[in-house]
């Protein structure tokens, strides 16, 4: 089994800053890509950015330039710096990873969500 735990969601005005955590544990073998996703309400669930095992990064064209996803690989641990928030920005973030079981079994496992709410 391996889970995500999302950390860091919360109330802010629009103009300030977040940080997003999640954390995986359990039978992971190697981490291929973790990402952040997001769901407004009555929206889709959207991707928000992704980081693979490489570092390579991919960002949403609206937060280019605003957010910043990094990786601190020896925790399995993947971070979303979130900056200049927009009311648009409201949304429960999901933390996403694509990782080899122990067992070597290719999963995609989901995080809990975190609600982030930024205020005008």
């Amino acid at each position: 089994q391996v889970q995500l735990v999302e950390s860091g969601g919360g109330l802010v005005q629009a103009g300030g800053s977040l940080r997003l955590s999640c954390a995986a544990s359990g039978s992971i073998f190697s981490i291929v890509a973790m990402g952040w996703y997001r769901q407004a309400p009555g929206k889709e669930r959207e991707l928000v950015a992704v980081i693979t095992s490489g570092g390579s990064t991919n960002y949403a064209g609206s937060v280019k330039g605003r957010f910043t996803i990094s990786r601190d690989n020896a925790k399995n641990t993947v971070y979303l710096q979130m900056n200049t928030l927009k009311p648009e920005d409201t949304a429960v973030y999901y933390c996403n990873a694509k990782l080899y079981s122990t067992i070597r079994e290719l999963l995609e496992v989901w995080g809990q969500g975190t609600l982030v709410t930024v205020s005008s």
